[in-house]
């Protein structure tokens, strides 16, 4: 049985008190989904550095960008200020109302999904790295072992909720799962164990672990690292072969000519980045994508 120490729930409450702040995005906006921005017809010269302010979940994200601040960005013309966020809804608030000039947190389904529910005028490149999504219990050792009746905790963000109900339906626990589907709407034969669920944001699911009465969690992938959790002791994991939820660099439509922008996601996408990842996270907790 894998035994999470309260002091997890502890050390991430303390974290999600430094979220930073963002302004809200005006309606009427479609996404962009470019690979990467248009070079423009006036890039860095030589000696010449260019800033970019880009927001991240602390990790990985903000590691992987620390790499290439430290690493690769000179020599690309790049100075990187990197501004963490703890949740995942005013990294693109903040991108929009200006704040930044790209992010870095989200994988394109929630991009999509954020883009229909709030209009943002957004562009993306091509996917960086996966973040398996998993299921951890500090109850019981397998997800077969889940009992009927048993309450999972799972985000109450559409695209992850989605990510999570069919996570726990390749482990037999559900059937029949749609994009459509959510913890609202699941009927009796979608749900033949009468699982039961405790919806939550998805940076507090895993405090959620020390609670007795939760029999399993449905955890985010960097909210797995910053708990200090491994993806290899969890109960049930996302494969990582056809893998849709590659994370992004995500920039506003309206920059899609700066050449900057083009060039940070080069460098994500780097030889350098991938092998670092590989060796920051041996166990396959990131993997390249």
């Amino acid at each position: 049985m894998h035994k999470i120490l309260s002091a997890v729930a502890a050390s991430l409450a303390a974290a999600l008190a430094l979220t930073a702040c963002g302004s809200t995005a005006g309606p009427g906006a479609t996404s962009s989904p470019s690979g990467s921005p248009a070079a423009s017809t006036s890039a860095p010269t030589s000696g010449e550095t260019v800033k970019l302010v880009v927001g991240a979940s602390p990790v990985p994200h903000a590691k992987i960008l620390e790499f290439v601040r430290d690493n690769l960005a000179a020599d690309a013309g790049l100075e990187i200020e990197i501004r963490e966020f703890d949740d995942y809804v005013l990294p693109n608030e903040a991108l929009a109302s200006g704040d930044l000039d790209a992010n870095y947190f989200q994988h394109l389904p929630y991009l999509e999904n954020q883009i229909a529910e709030k209009g943002f005028e957004f562009s993306h490149g091509e996917g960086i790295h996966i973040e398996p999504f998993a299921l951890f219990s500090n109850q019981v050792d397998s997800a077969d072992a889940v009992a009927d009746g048993g309450k999972i905790a799972i985000t109450n963000d559409p695209s992850n909720q989605y990510r999570g109900l069919k996570l726990l339906e390749e482990n037999g626990l559900l059937a029949g799962v749609t994009p459509e589907t959510t913890v609202l709407t699941l009927t009796d034969e979608q749900n033949p164990k009468g699982l039961t669920f405790e919806e939550t944001q998805p940076e507090v699911v895993v405090q959620l672990l020390d609670d007795p009465t939760i029999a399993a969690a449905l955890i985010n992938g960097n909210f797995i690292l910053t708990a200090g959790l491994k993806a290899e002791d969890a109960i049930a994991i996302e494969a990582v072969e056809g893998n849709p939820y590659a994370n992004v660099l995500v920039w506003r439509t309206a920059d899609d000519a700066r050449a900057e922008i083009k060039k940070l996601d080069e460098l994500l996408h780097s030889a350098e980045v991938a092998e670092f990842i590989k060796t920051e996270w041996p166990s396959g907790d990131v993997i390249p994508g």
